[in-house]
């Protein structure tokens, strides 16, 4: 994906997966329209007044009827109720509570403005549990880094040709850090577009990389948790792993926008969970794909092919970077500025990637 260019003739943020590119709204925008809406009260509003009151959004005739209501946590048996009672069975108490205690971010609505369903999270964080604890083995350090209340950016390093990287930071989040944070992640717009994949990735939390769902997750003080490499850093060969490739900008400048922290977070496992030996670029034209990766296993065995091996995952998550500090808002109209900055950020996560890789050679050596 491409940054602005060095005249600054285009905003900085370019055509990150922040904008919307030719215009059409992928699934989560539309789905925004659908939800049920809180209308938040302003503080000197006296109890009982309408702007205290929650009020329903009609959808627009064209895209049908609103989203019906879903059950929350507690729900009793139903056509998938048993994977409540599976789910029942992975989740211990603290797990439980640490749910309800995310839960706030839905303000006690079925769905969230961006598609958040508790019920879904509930069941698919029993699963990811299990890949977290038994199949990564998940080690991570420096949760202190991370916020009680306040908004942060995580900028993580990308890579395993699928998302695993970005599931396991999720998960995480939310089983390590005091309290718990739900990570909101940024995923590619290409993914967005996916049949199926788009719904479950909203049910579960992580929005569609748009100028306004970023802006959005920020204002409400969310964690959003974004990989600032795109699409380059989950195609890496396997002779580049661990080598970050150049990053998007646009983290940095809804940073200061916002006066947000970012978070170097460093991931050491998953640059080895599916390593590329080629990436066949004619044929992933041919099928409108963004690449088309040959590993040791795909395509040879198909589909299997790109289930991940269980590799070792190690998460780190470094000292906050507060360029709104150091500079004034006005700096992110200045490309060059933004670019260095956003070098500042690789350089750092890359240091700490290193660190983790040495640390890994030493004690398999």
């Amino acid at each position: 994906m491409r940054d602005s260019d060095p005249l600054g003739e285009k905003p900085a943020l370019g055509s990150d997966p922040f904008t919307q590119g030719d215009g059409t709204l992928p699934y989560l925008l539309r789905l925004r329209e659908r939800t049920v809406r809180l209308v938040r009260a302003e503080p000197d509003d006296p109890p009982g007044s309408p702007s205290r009151t929650t009020r329903a959004v009609q959808a627009p005739p064209d895209l049908g009827p609103p989203i019906p209501e879903v059950a929350s946590f507690d729900d009793g048996d139903d056509a998938a109720g048993w994977l409540d009672r599976l789910a029942s069975q992975i989740l211990d108490r603290e797990d439980e509570e640490r749910l309800n205690l995310t839960a706030n971010v839905l303000q006690a609505q079925p769905y969230d403005r961006l598609g958040l369903c508790p019920r879904t999270s509930r069941r698919t964080l029993a699963l990811f549990k299990l890949l977290y604890r038994y199949y990564f083995r998940v080690e991570s350090h420096g949760h202190e880094a991370i916020p009680e209340k306040e908004g942060a950016i995580l900028a993580a390093n990308h890579g395993g040709l699928l998302p695993f990287d970005g599931a396991m930071t999720v998960v995480d989040v939310l089983l390590r850090a005091n309290p718990p944070r739900l990570a909101r992640a940024i995923v590619d717009k290409w993914a967005g577009r996916l049949p199926f994949v788009n719904i479950f990735y909203s049910r579960v939390g992580q929005v569609v990389g748009t100028r306004e769902n970023f802006r959005e997750l920020l204002r409400d003080e969310q964690i959003v948790l974004t990989f600032p490499e795109g699409m380059a850093g989950i195609r890496k060969l396997a002779a580049e792993r661990y080598l970050l490739q150049r990053f998007n900008v646009g983290f940095i400048e809804e940073s200061i926008r916002h006066r947000v922290p970012i978070i170097p977070v460093a991931i050491v496992g998953a640059d080895d969970q599916a390593p590329i030996l080629l990436d066949l670029k004619p044929l992933a034209r041919v099928l409108g794909l963004p690449f088309f990766p040959v590993t040791p296993t795909f395509p040879m065995l198909g589909p299997l092919g790109l289930l991940p091996y269980p590799v070792k995952y190690e998460i780190t998550y470094g000292q906050p970077m507060r360029f709104y500090e150091e500079f004034p808002d006005r700096i992110i109209d200045d490309p060059h500025a933004v670019r260095y900055m956003a070098e500042q950020v690789r350089r750092r996560i890359q240091e700490m990637v290193d660190r983790g890789a040495l640390k890994r050679r030493a004690r398999k050596g």
